[in-house]
């Protein structure tokens, strides 16, 4: 399943950028108290106020958040 699938099945809509050097993929949650995210082993863990949202990542992902908006960047 890709990504995007994994977060539509969610209720989570994931857009795309594609830059030069790599491709950005973003997701925003919205306004938020609390909002986090962690990758272990391929997986991205995103905490927003309490949910949890697992989801794959490719290997060598940049993944992070920031005021509930989570990015996603993968080299091309």
């Amino acid at each position: 399943m890709s990504l995007k699938q994994s977060l539509n099945e969610q209720g989570v809509e994931l857009r795309q950028f594609e830059y030069g050097t790599h491709t950005e993929l973003v997701a925003d949650f919205g306004p938020r108290e609390e909002s986090a995210v962690d990758v272990v082993d391929g997986t991205a863990m995103v905490i927003v106020d309490g949910e949890q949202y697992d989801f794959p990542v490719p290997a060598d992902a940049e993944v992070f958040m920031s005021n509930g908006v989570l990015t996603i960047e993968v080299s091309k």
